[in-house]
């Protein structure tokens, strides 16, 4: 049985590698390897989640995870970017777990997060040009594509795109 809790210190490992390896198998086919390197030491080294982990404020809600059998197989996050705007940072699922309800439920547990503690109405999530294991995710739950812009984290020569996408929650 999958249950879906507030991250704590015990989870840090497990919330590192899902996160990274969901990193590599989402973006292996459309990043260079350096990117992906560098946005995982920058956002899943465990000094960080650890943090992450331990602070949960509107700006970052905190980690919640999706645990089962004692193992980390999915992780997400996020926090307000506005008065009643909300943003999904990270969700990730351990690879081989896809396509059985984890990130809906990740979702779910951020979204009434920040529905009902920082009384958010609208919901924002970047999604990698790219991405089509996000994309066709945040489609069918009802997120609307708005605009692209830079992908974060780009040096001088390269042009990696994010989408940006909400909701009404």
């Amino acid at each position: 049985m999958i249950h879906i809790l507030k991250a704590n210190e015990d989870h840090v490992k497990g919330i590192r590698k899902v996160c990274s390896d969901g990193n590599w198998a989402t973006y292996r086919e459309i990043y260079a390897k350096e990117y992906i390197e560098r946005v995982i030491e920058e956002f899943y080294n465990e000094e960080r989640i650890l943090k992450e982990v331990t602070t949960s404020n509107r700006e970052w809600g905190g980690y919640f995870v999706a645990i089962e059998k004692g193992e980390v197989i999915g992780a997400g996050g996020g926090g307000m970017i506005g008065d009643n705007e909300g943003e999904l940072y990270v969700l990730y699922l351990d690879p081989t777990r896809r396509n059985e309800g984890i990130g809906t439920l990740l979702l779910e547990a951020i979204t009434q997060q920040q529905k009902e503690e920082f009384h958010a109405g609208k919901q924002w999530v970047s999604v990698q040009q790219g991405n089509q294991k996000g994309i066709p995710f945040y489609e069918a739950r009802g997120f609307v594509f708005e605009c692209e812009q830079d992908g974060y984290g780009n040096k001088e020569d390269e042009d990696y795109r994010s989408l940006r996408y909400y909701r009404f929650i």
